[in-house]
């Protein structure tokens, strides 16, 4: 059951991703982001009876989770909005690395031969995407170092923050995260917001229906990851290769709905990474 929650998660990650693209079209990535995340608080407000009780002390650490989030999700918001979303989608699998290494080190997991096998893979369809930027002649499709930067560093904090999702579920409920966490999240973009000073157009923000579609997506996808880490049995370095299904969503987004080009080589990309995940899987 954890495994098939997993996937939901990924799949719906992967249309998120592709959704995000369309909404930066429209809006600023701080407009995105403050409207996505109100929007997600207030639909899950009707649950929030089941959020009270929680110890004090889990508060400073799902305020921590929160602020790890809060980075990674500004991070990854500006590097989605500067470059294509299939190399955008391949990049993001190499959370798998930090997030195998992190569980690894945290949380004393042991890799098996073919989990190990299946990291190789990784490495190796990472460093071949590597050569997408020098083969591609499409201005469009030249990315900034800064951007891969920023992915990259997005891709590190969610996997941190994943570890910490393993560590809270086992003493809070997923009802009490996910609302805590969220207001948590939308208290530092609003801080945000007022200390840079960053105008929103907020009547058009919420006239966009990417940013609605992609707030009720996040809500359902999170319930199922933190039901799934409450689950005994389930193990950060496995979800972490599964979750990474959705980034064949991303990959054929950007050939069906925005014209990018290298497809088939980044496809290539990702089916040597999906190989090695389905082989750490297994």
């Amino acid at each position: 059951m954890w495994i098939l929650l997993v996937l939901l998660y990924g799949l719906i990650k992967g249309a998120r991703e592709v959704i995000k693209k369309k909404a930066l079209i429209s809006s600023t990535v701080m407009e995105v982001l403050i409207v996505y995340t109100a929007l997600a608080f207030v639909i899950i407000l009707p649950d929030s009876k089941n959020a009270m009780g929680i110890n004090p002390s889990f508060l400073f650490w799902i305020a921590i989770k929160s602020f790890v989030i809060f980075l990674a999700w500004l991070f990854g918001f500006k590097a989605i909005d500067k470059m294509p979303i299939s190399i955008y989608g391949v990049l993001d699998l190499s959370r798998v690395l930090f997030s195998t290494l992190l569980g690894l080190a945290v949380l004393k997991e042991v890799l098996s031969v073919y989990q190990i096998a299946g990291l190789l893979l990784v490495c190796l369809g990472l460093f071949m995407l590597n050569r997408t930027r020098k083969m591609s002649s499409n201005k469009a499709e030249g990315v900034e170092t800064v951007y891969v930067v920023l992915a990259i560093l997005s891709c590190l904090l969610n996997a941190l923050s994943g570890l910490m999702d393993k560590i809270l579920m086992k003493s809070v409920t997923s009802s009490q995260l996910q609302y805590w966490y969220m207001l948590f999240l939308l208290l530092f973009y609003m801080l945000y917001i007022f200390i840079a000073k960053a105008k929103i157009r907020w009547k058009s923000a919420f006239k966009n229906g990417w940013i609605w579609l992609m707030s009720f997506l996040f809500i359902i996808a999170d319930r199922a990851l933190f039901i799934a880490n409450g689950m005994e049995g389930s193990k950060v370095t496995v979800m972490t290769l599964i979750k990474q299904s959705g980034c064949l969503v991303a990959i054929l987004a950007g050939k069906f709905l925005f014209k990018e080009k290298n497809i088939a080589y980044k496809l290539l990309c990702a089916a040597v990474i999906l190989t090695g995940i389905m082989i750490g899987v297994i």
